[in-house]
């Protein structure tokens, strides 16, 4: 017995699969897509670590191999037990402490001066005409520069490490707080207006609103500024911090403790720039999720 080649009920089409194949298709196709952002990210994420895992493995490699030496590249087994005990010990946590602390302090009163010059000037135009041509000359000078002179003032204990941390937050905050109002569609400011708001009322319900994603992005600069600023602080005088953790070693001559407090910078300012995403990603989800 014979059966013609295209006879669907004795040979299936080869373009057709059979329905069971299509339903543990489509079955699959709805297990995967809630987790294909996740799988997304994840994949962005091993792309991320490549580069990091090839500098590794070169490092080890040269400590291995001894291409450099051992007084000036330590091995990545030497910095981890560095690492260990330095946690053991509670130095490195103290050390963090200290510039937690000196962060702090610096987010408070820069960060505090900036906003109020930023809208002072946002909100005035006479006031902006008198202090923005000497604002954007000073902002111009980096941390470094004021150094010198804010040794003379305020010596070299942690009035001067304040400071100068405090001048690096003000400049962005004040900077993002002009533009977060300047950019305020008239529209906004119109409606206030016509509403009767007080200067109070129209501040908080119209003006902070409007400018919160330029504030948003002013203090996640300031934060970022503030942790760069502490590190050179402590370099150049400090009796503790992650910056001083790192003279020291550099004066006991061992490159392990120093490469540990690099890391160990590193480690802290990822950790501070992925939390300033993740609260600034909720704050503009709240901002969509009226609309």
């Amino acid at each position: 017995m014979s059966a013609w080649t295209d006879d669907l009920w004795v040979l299936p089409s080869r373009s057709e699969a059979p329905v069971p194949a299509l339903l543990v298709a489509r079955l699959a196709a709805r297990l995967v897509t809630p987790w294909a952002p996740l799988a997304r990210r994840l994949g962005g994420w091993a792309l991320g670590l490549v580069l990091p895992a090839l500098l590794l493995g070169l490092w080890w490699l040269a400590a291995e191999r001894r291409w450099v030496p051992e007084q000036l590249l330590p091995a990545p087994a030497l910095v981890a037990q560095t690492l260990h005990e330095l946690w053991d010990a509670g130095d490195l946590q103290a050390h963090l402490g200290y510039s937690a602390a000196r962060v702090g302090w610096s987010l408070l009163i820069g960060g505090a001066a900036g906003l109020l010059l930023g809208f002072g000037m946002g909100l005035s135009r006479g006031l902006r005409a008198y202090l923005y041509p000497s604002f954007s000359v000073l902002a111009q000078f980096p941390v470094l520069g004021w150094v010198p002179l804010l040794i003379i003032f305020a010596g070299i204990d942690e009035a001067l490490k304040i400071s100068a941390i405090s001048i690096a937050v003000g400049v962005p905050v004040t900077v993002n707080a002009l533009k977060g109002i300047a950019n305020i569609p008239p529209p906004l400011l119109e409606v206030a207006r016509v509403h009767g708001f007080s200067r109070w009322q129209a501040l908080r319900q119209v003006v902070l609103p409007a400018a919160a994603p330029s504030l948003f992005t002013g203090l996640r600069q300031a934060v970022m500024q503030a942790w760069l600023s502490l590190v050179f602080v402590e370099l150049l005088a400090s009796s503790e911090g992650i910056g001083y953790l790192i003279v020291w070693g550099r004066q006991l001559s061992q490159p392990d403790l120093v490469v540990a407090g690099m890391l160990v910078i590193a480690a802290v300012g990822v950790l501070l720039d992925m939390a300033l995403r993740a609260a600034e990603a909720r704050l503009q989800r709240w901002r969509r999720s009226p609309f």
